[in-house]
């Protein structure tokens, strides 16, 4: 297994690339020389240290903080800037770092006192570490999940997994160093942080983040020579929205190589109002903080001839099939394989790779329980596949599963035929039990138009006309929001407890 960063360090150190970009945050720059200079700063402060937090803020700073951590060999901690005071403190606990880096005048709670602060200069120039002998299965990061079933856990990343989900998007996205990315995503998830800053990094391409996701920015960026955008559903569905008066954003989409969602699943509705506007489809792929990346659709060139772009293009309602590398199964409750690809049979995903993470930080329990005996790793989620491969996410285990009436039922289906109708501007469905059913589905819809929402009847024949009678939502409740988290993922225990 080669360095973390082959292709970052020899960028860094070779003379045709040390003026090219490698990170911008609106009017501020690095180039490749640049970067290499102020993280050597940063990494010859942290040889002592055994693993640091990062404030992970959408700054320059924290993409440098965290490029010198690695560098150096130090397990970085990202740290979200909107945490409360008990999940921050759970974190700062568990995972005992040494220091804090952060951008110079930026406050800090009173959790970070105790802690030493080391503010980082993008100004600095220094030698550049050599991090040839770090092993691949060093700590590169500790991400700590969402927590939904209690306090978060850190999973703990090792640099041979970040190495392996790079070079497997690049292999399936044909990423370059001529690529240029966009994007406004946080830097405290592995979305915005190991994809959207460590992958052009290990490209030796560019990066430019927004610092807050705006459809100007984006049509802005586009337009002026950046080919790849990565985007939330909640960030593609603004861009839905706006594209009917918006030109140059049309034109900036349909100019871009690849355009890509993830983190959550984007309706089909908005997929289907983005190609229509730019004649380009948007890629979805599939992965958790534990497995990285695991799916994506292969990018094929818009003038691929039809039976190529049949068997890699993106496929609207699919994450496409499992990166190189990646092993995936479904399986049946007993844990028993799923007997056929047939896409119907729903199963959870169980996988295997490289690409995983070597367990929770402190908690051995947790890590053995997320794993078979055979060694597959519980993803939670539940999906069916296609004969040709392609895999089809219906939701997640513990919230996403109803069983009605003897039928095990998918909620994202149903929520993505709800998103259909032009009454609904958002759509979640859950499940509650029924005595006679078990459970009966129930649609959480907030209404295109509050004074005229649509109703049970209507929503309940509109599912029913498209999927089956017995996936029809039986309960009704008109939001004016759904709760989301930072990532833009609906939080439906929210829901669920009304």
């Amino acid at each position: 297994m080669p360095p973390l960063f082959p292709a970052l360090t020899a960028a860094l150190t070779a003379t045709p690339a040390a003026d090219r970009p490698a990170l911008r945050f609106g009017e501020r720059s690095l180039t490749y020389a640049e970067l290499a200079g102020t993280a050597a700063v940063v990494a010859e402060g942290l040889t002592r240290a055994r693993r640091v937090a990062v404030w992970a803020t959408p700054t320059m700073e924290t993409s440098v903080a965290v490029t010198a951590a690695l560098l150096a060999g130090v397990a970085v901690v990202p740290l979200n800037p909107r945490s409360g005071e008990k999940e921050l403190g759970h974190i700062l606990t568990d995972s005992a770092p040494d220091l804090v880096l952060t951008a110079p005048g930026t406050p800090l709670p009173a959790l970070l006192a105790a802690l030493p602060r080391v503010d980082v200069d993008t100004t600095a120039r220094g030698a550049l570490p050599d991090d040839r002998a770090h092993s691949p299965q060093d700590p590169a990061l500790i991400v700590y999940t969402s927590g939904t079933t209690g306090p978060p856990k850190g999973a703990v990343l090792p640099r041979r997994a970040i190495a392996a989900t790079l070079d497997a998007l690049a292999d399936a996205w044909r990423w370059t160093g001529d690529d240029v990315l966009v994007h406004g995503l946080p830097l405290f998830h592995v979305h915005g942080l190991v994809l959207g800053t460590l992958g052009p990094l290990r490209r030796g391409g560019s990066v430019r983040h927004l610092g807050a996701f705006t459809t100007e920015g984006v049509a802005r960026e586009l337009n002026a020579g950046a080919t790849m955008l990565f985007g939330v559903p909640t960030m593609y569905h603004r861009i839905a929205e706006a594209l009917p008066a918006e030109p140059e954003l049309a034109k900036a989409l349909a100019g871009a190589r690849l355009l890509v969602s993830g983190s959550a699943a984007l309706p089909v509705h908005d997929h289907e109002r983005i190609a229509a506007a730019t004649g380009r489809r948007v890629v979805e792929r599939y992965g958790m903080t534990e497995t990285l990346m695991l799916c994506s659709s292969r990018w094929t060139p818009p003038d691929s001839p039809p039976a190529v772009r049949a068997d890699g293009g993106a496929r609207p309602g699919t994450v496409g099939v499992p990166l190189p590398g990646v092993e995936l199964r479904l399986v049946e409750e007993d844990g028993s394989p799923v007997a056929a690809y047939d896409g119907e049979t729903v199963g959870e995903i169980q996988v295997r790779g490289t690409n995983l993470f070597t367990g929770y930080l402190n908690r051995p329990d947790a890590t053995a329980a997320a794993y078979t005996a055979d060694g597959w790793f519980r993803t939670g989620d539940m999906a069916v596949r296609d004969p040709d491969g392609h895999v089809r996410i219906v939701g997640r285990k513990a919230t996403d599963l109803i069983k009605s009436g003897g039928y095990k039922i998918g909620a994202g289906e149903i929520e993505n035929v709800l998103l259909e109708h032009p009454g609904v501007r958002e759509a979640a469905v859950t499940g509650e039990p029924d005595a006679d059913l078990g459970e009966r589905i129930v649609a959480w819809v907030v209404p295109a138009d509050p004074h005229a929402p649509p109703g049970l009847d209507e929503l309940a024949d509109h599912v029913a006309g498209r999927l089956a009678p017995h996936k029809r939502p039986r309960v009704l409740h008109h939001l004016d929001a759904l709760p989301r988290n930072d990532m833009g993922k609906i939080m439906k225990r929210a829901l669920s407890r009304g």
